[in-house]
């Protein structure tokens, strides 16, 4: 999955779309291709009275939408981009912006045989 927990992304479909807010990544499930991103997809869950909690009422939380509906957000285009995987010079495997080449952070360490020889 190209999405990680506490990545930034712009949610880009659905009823909480809106232009170019970058909301942080909560949990990532891979294996259902969905993400629980901060704010979005909220649902009330209605908790009947019991004896740890007496009144009972409405609980909010978020409930996971599918990696397809984001986009992650590259502070430099300060917007929603589509990413890339890439080898850096030292070897290190990295996420980068296909708009403006920047990088969106590292996947791995730097492995000597995709070195750039020089």
């Amino acid at each position: 999955m190209h999405i990680k927990k506490d990545d930034l992304v712009v949610i880009i479909a659905g009823d909480d779309a809106e232009r170019g807010r970058a909301r942080r990544v909560l949990r990532v499930i891979p294996e259902a291709g969905k993400i629980v991103v901060e704010g979005v997809n909220r649902v009330y869950k209605h908790l009947k009275p019991n004896r740890r909690n007496q009144q009972g009422g409405r609980l909010s939380k978020e409930m996971a939408i599918d990696v397809s509906n984001v986009m992650i957000f590259c502070p430099l285009c300060k917007r929603g981009v589509r990413m890339g995987r890439r080898y850096g010079a030292d070897g290190h495997k990295e996420r980068y912006c296909k708009k403006c080449g920047g990088s969106l952070g590292a996947l791995s360490k730097a492995r000597p045989a995709y070195a750039k020889k020089s």
